[in-house]
């Protein structure tokens, strides 16, 4: 019991109080949360994905066996949350965000403060979080953009623009310097630096504002059960596969700490331009970040116990 208090105010509260700024700040200030948005994807996500793949020692054969894990596990979670969509009575139009809720989780925004915490800053627990936040960003906006884009026009176009981004390129170039040990000037180091130690921070404060954009009108109960899906029935689909891949230590409990992440914003902002009831998504990011402060500890706990 004293671990789970231990957990929950020395990793949920932080996080929970620099949303809050960001929430309340957004809500007084009306702040241009598509410029936030903007500077989190282009600016500080990719300096601090290459910064952290850069001075971490990795293990290539394992970054693929991680990439091979979470590609299974998001063919499991949507077969899983689509059965479930089925026996509780979802729309047909809801279907497909129903499941979206479920295979996009919330790795960047809130998922990478939760590791630093977590694991103290620990750089190959981070690195294991890097990749899972990569994967999500492709998921999102490529099978994201295709179920729910009604028209084949964009939908490769939307597939390609991910190369376009920095974050993209932020990976690549890490993995590269790394494998073929490049060396940098310390003035570039330096700079690189000093965006990675921005990125909690800052990401913390836009997931703050990005909440406060959220607006519905009322809660299905499909949104709920959504939610229970995403929070619950996901991670405790991932315990188990982790013990069937022989995954274990600091990698099992950051991929499995992650699986338990809220619903993705992403999900939310797809939504708003391809769905035409993106409310739904919305009620389901809501609800599952909210409710996320209760479910989060208890998956820590069992990470952090079992592996």
């Amino acid at each position: 019991m004293s671990e789970f208090l231990f957990i929950l105010t020395n990793v949920m509260l932080p996080i929970a109080i620099i949303v809050l700024i960001g929430y309340v700040m957004q809500l007084k200030l009306q702040l241009d949360r598509p410029t936030l948005g903007k500077l989190m994807i282009n600016y500080i996500m990719p300096g601090f994905i290459f910064m952290n793949l850069y001075n971490t020692d990795i293990d290539f054969s394992l970054l693929l066996y991680i990439l091979m894990f979470l590609f299974m596990f998001a063919v499991i979670s949507y077969i899983v949350s689509r059965v479930i969509a089925a026996i509780s009575g979802v729309k047909e139009e809801h279907k497909v965000l129903f499941t979206n809720s479920s295979l996009f989780y919330n790795a960047g925004n809130y998922g990478v403060p939760v590791n630093d915490l977590v694991f103290k800053s620990d750089p190959f627990a981070m690195s294991v979080q890097v990749i899972m936040v990569v994967f999500q960003n492709i998921i999102a906006f490529s099978y994201g953009v295709f179920v729910l884009s009604a028209e084949n026009v964009g939908k490769f176009k939307a597939l390609l623009g991910y190369f376009k981004m920095p974050i993209f390129y932020g990976l690549f170039l890490g993995l590269l310097f790394n494998y073929f040990n490049v060396g940098l000037p310390e003035p570039i180091l330096s700079s690189l630096d000093y965006i990675r130690n921005a990125m909690i921070g800052m990401v913390l404060f836009i997931l703050g504002t990005q909440i406060a954009g959220i607006k519905f009108k009322k809660l299905r109960m499909t949104a709920f059960a959504a939610t229970a899906v995403k929070l619950l029935i996901i991670p405790a689909l991932a315990l188990p596969l982790l013990l069937l891949f022989n995954v274990d230590g600091v990698v099992a409990q950051a991929i499995l700490i992650t699986t338990a992440m809220p619903a993705s914003v992403n999900s939310s902002v797809i939504a708003q331009q391809y769905s035409k009831d993106p409310e739904y998504a919305a009620e389901i990011v809501m609800m599952s970040t909210l409710l996320s402060a209760v479910t989060v500890p208890l998956v820590i706990y069992t990470a952090l116990n079992m592996f």
